[in-house]
C-alpha cells in the first residue's frame, strides 16, 4: 500500500514551474480506489489537476476528451493490462508521457515498458514523494521535448525567411523587373507571409498606390484557400531541392484569381489619399507598422476597413521607397483567430522592405525602358533630319547644276535640233537623212532629260485641288494607248467603286502614272499584259501596276539588295535610261502624303501607288 507523507511547505507547484500548459491534467489509472484516491488528493495538493480512471476504457475516453500531460498507469487492470494499453497510447499520443506502475518488480517486464514508449517503471508500495519526483523529472523531460521541438520549428521558420528573403535579392539582383516578374515577387512575399514555414499568417493583402497617386488600392491576395498549397512549398523544397521561386512560379496564378475570397475584397478596396486619418493611409504616409487587436490600434481603426477584412484583429505594414510611399500590407488569422504577435508584425517588416525594393526597382527599370524609347525615337528623329539635310544639299546641287545646264547646253541643243529638222526637209539623200535623224533623235532626249531635270528640281508643289482619281488613271491610259499596240501589250483596269477624291496636283499625278506605265512598257519590248487595280481601304487609295515584263533588268536590283537606289537620281539599269523617272514618281507622291513600293513577281513586277483620301487632309 502506498504510504502518503505531508511536506507540502516544501513542494512547489508544478504549474508555477510551466511543466503542465493550459488545461493539461494527469491521469491516474489503477483498478484500487484506495490507491487512486489518496494520490488524487496528494497531486492536487501540489496544485496539479488530476484525473482518475479505474480500466483502459475509462483512460481512452479521458485521452479523447481532456489534454492529457502524463498518465500514471497500473499494470494490472481488469480489462486490459497495462502493458497491452501502451503501444496504443504512445502510437496516438505521442506527447503524452507515461509512469508505469506494478506491483512485481520485473525487470523483463520494466525494459519491455521502456522499449515501448515508457518515460519511468516505478514498483508499489512507494512514498508519494517518490512519485512526484519521478513525475517532475518526466514533465521537465517532457518540456525540454517540447522546446527543443518549438525551437527546431523556429529554426526552420527563420530558415525558411532567409532562403526567401535571400533568393528575392538574388532575383532582383539578376534581373531588370518587368511587371510580370515583379507580381511573381510579390506573390513570393505574400506566400512567404502565409505559409506554416514562414509566419503562419492565414491571410495576406497587398495595396498600392496608383500611378497618379490619388488612391490607394489592392493589388493581390492569398487566403486560406491557397495556404494549403502554400504550406507544401517547404517540404517540397528539401524533398526535391527546388528553389522557392520556381514552386511559387508553378503554383501558377491560381490563387490570384479574381474569384477567390481574398481576392474579391482587395479588389474593393480603394482608398482616396485625401483620407489622411485612415490607417492605411496613415501607415503608408508616415512608414508606420500598427497591430490592431480588438478593432483598437494607437491611431482609429476603419469600421469599413474591419467590416470589408470581416476581421478586427489584424497588422498593417507599410511599403516605401526614398522619398515616395508605395503601400502596405495587411496580415490576420482569419482562420484560425490566434493572436498577432510583435515578433511576427517585425518579420513581416523584412517581408515589406523586400516587396518595396522589388516595387521601386521595377518603377526604375520601367522609367528607364521610357526613357530608352524616347532617346531612339529622338535618334530617329535626328537621322531623318540629317537625312532630310543631305537630300535638300544634293537638290540644292542639282538645282545649281541644273541653272548652269540651262544656261550652257539647252540653247546650243535646241539650235542643232532645229538646223537638223531643217535640214532633214531639205535634203534628199537618205544616207544623209540616216544621220540627221539621228542628231534629232538624240537632241529630244536630252531636251527631255533637261526637262525632267527642271521638273525634279524645281521647289513648285503646284496647284493642288480636290478631284477623283479614276478619271485620271483612265485617261492616262487612253493617251498610251497607241504605244500598247505598237509594242504588242494586252492592257486591263479594274477600279472598285467608290471613285476616290484625292486632293492632289492632277499634272504631277498623271507624270507619275505616264512614268511607271512607261517603265512597264519599256521592260516588256516583245509584248506582254499590263493589269492596273484599285481599291479604297481605310482612308486611303491603292493603286496596283502589274507588268510580266523583265523588271530591273531581269532582276538585278532584287539580287544585289540595290531596290532602293531606284529613287535616286541618275541611277538606271537601263541602256539608255535618264536615272530621273522614278525619283520624280518619289517626289511626286511624298509632296501628297502618299509612296509607292515596287515587288517583284515570278513573271513581272507589280508597283503599289498609295494617296491619301481628300477627307484625311489637312486642307
Amino acid at each position: 500500500m502506498i504510504n502518503s507523507q505531508n511536506g507540502l511547505s516544501r513542494q512547489i507547484s508544478v504549474k508555477q514551474e510551466q511543466l503542465l500548459f493550459g488545461d493539461e491534467l494527469i491521469v491516474i489509472v489503477d483498478d484500487e480506489i484506495c490507491i487512486r484516491e489518496p494520490l488524487k488528493l496528494f497531486f492536487e495538493q501540489q496544485g496539479m489537476p488530476v484525473a482518475e480512471a479505474s480500466c483502459g476504457a475509462e483512460l481512452i475516453e479521458l485521452l479523447n476528451r481532456h489534454r492529457v500531460a502524463l498518465v500514471l498507469l497500473d499494470i494490472g487492470l481488469p480489462d486490459r493490462s497495462g502493458t497491452a494499453l501502451l503501444p496504443e497510447i504512445t502510437a496516438h499520443n505521442p506527447d503524452v508521457s507515461i509512469i508505469m506502475l506494478s506491483g512485481q518488480a520485473d525487470i523483463k517486464v520494466a525494459l519491455q515498458c521502456m522499449r515501448n514508449g515508457a518515460d519511468d517503471y516505478i514498483v508499489k508500495p512507494v512514498h508519494f514523494n517518490e512519485i512526484m519526483v519521478a513525475v517532475r523529472k518526466t514533465l521537465e523531460k517532457r518540456r525540454l521535448i517540447r522546446e527543443n521541438r518549438r525551437y527546431q520549428e523556429d529554426l526552420e521558420q527563420a530558415s525558411f525567411r532567409i532562403q526567401l528573403l535571400h533568393q528575392l535579392s538574388l532575383k532582383m539582383n539578376s534581373v531588370y523587373l518587368n511587371t510580370g516578374e515583379l507580381d511573381e515577387i510579390l506573390r513570393a512575399i505574400l506566400v512567404g507571409t502565409t505559409a506554416n514555414e514562414g509566419l503562419r499568417f492565414n491571410r495576406a493583402f497587398l495595396a498600392l498606390f496608383d500611378d497618379e497617386g490619388e488612391y490607394l488600392e489592392g493589388r493581390m491576395a492569398i487566403g486560406p484557400d491557397c495556404r494549403e498549397e502554400a504550406g507544401k512549398i517547404w517540404t517540397e523544397m528539401r524533398d526535391r531541392n527546388l528553389e522557392f521561386l520556381d514552386i511559387v512560379h508553378d503554383m501558377g496564378e491560381g490563387c490570384m484569381a479574381d474569384d477567390t475570397a481574398v481576392n474579391r475584397i482587395i479588389k474593393r478596396l480603394k482608398i482616396p489619399v485625401s483620407d489622411r486619418e485612415h490607417i492605411l493611409i496613415r501607415s503608408a504616409r508616415e512608414r508606420q507598422s500598427y497591430k490592431v487587436s480588438g478593432g483598437w490600434a494607437p491611431v482609429p481603426v476603419s469600421g469599413d476597413l474591419i467590416d470589408l477584412l470581416g476581421m478586427d484583429t489584424f497588422a498593417v505594414v507599410p511599403l516605401f521607397a526614398p522619398g515616395r510611399s508605395i503601400g502596405v500590407i495587411v496580415a490576420d488569422n482569419y482562420v484560425t483567430r490566434m493572436p498577432i504577435l510583435d515578433s511576427h508584425v517585425n518579420v513581416l517588416e523584412l517581408f515589406a522592405s523586400q516587396g518595396s525594393l522589388a516595387i521601386e526597382q521595377s518603377r526604375l527599370y520601367l522609367d528607364m525602358q521610357k526613357k530608352i524609347g524616347a532617346l531612339e525615337e529622338l535618334t530617329h528623329e535626328l537621322d531623318k533630319n540629317k537625312d532630310l539635310l543631305v537630300e535638300a544639299e544634293r537638290y540644292s546641287a542639282l538645282g545649281q547644276m541644273a541653272a548652269q545646264m540651262v544656261h550652257v547646253i539647252r540653247n546650243p541643243i535646241t539650235s542643232i535640233g532645229g538646223v537638223a529638222r531643217l535640214l532633214d526637209r531639205k535634203i534628199i539623200d537618205k544616207e544623209w537623212k540616216k544621220y540627221l535623224d539621228v542628231i534629232v533623235k538624240e537632241t529630244d532626249r536630252l531636251e527631255g532629260t533637261l526637262s525632267e531635270l527642271f521638273d525634279f528640281v524645281s521647289q513648285s508643289h503646284g496647284e493642288m485641288s480636290r478631284a477623283h482619281l479614276y478619271p485620271l488613271i483612265r485617261k492616262t491610259l487612253v493617251l498610251l494607248k497607241t504605244g500598247f499596240a505598237k509594242q504588242n501589250i494586252s492592257w486591263d483596269c479594274e477600279l472598285s467603286e467608290p471613285d476616290p477624291v484625292v486632293y492632289m496636283d492632277t499634272r504631277q499625278i498623271r507624270r507619275v502614272f505616264v512614268n511607271i506605265i512607261g517603265n512597264a512598257m519599256e521592260a516588256m519590248p516583245e509584248g506582254g499584259s499590263l493589269t492596273v487595280k484599285a481599291h479604297v481601304d481605310k482612308g486611303w487609295v491603292h493603286v496596283f501596276f502589274r507588268d510580266t515584263g523583265r523588271g530591273f533588268s531581269g532582276g538585278y536590283l532584287d539580287a544585289h539588295g540595290l531596290l532602293d537606289k531606284a529613287v535616286e537620281p541618275f541611277f538606271t539599269t537601263k541602256r539608255y535610261g535618264t536615272g530621273m523617272g522614278l525619283p520624280l514618281v518619289d517626289r511626286f507622291l511624298t509632296e501628297h502624303g502618299g509612296d509607292f513600293s515596287m515587288n517583284r513577281l515570278e513573271n513581272g513586277l507589280e508597283v503599289q501607288v498609295n494617296l491619301p483620301l481628300a477627307d484625311n487632309e489637312n486642307s
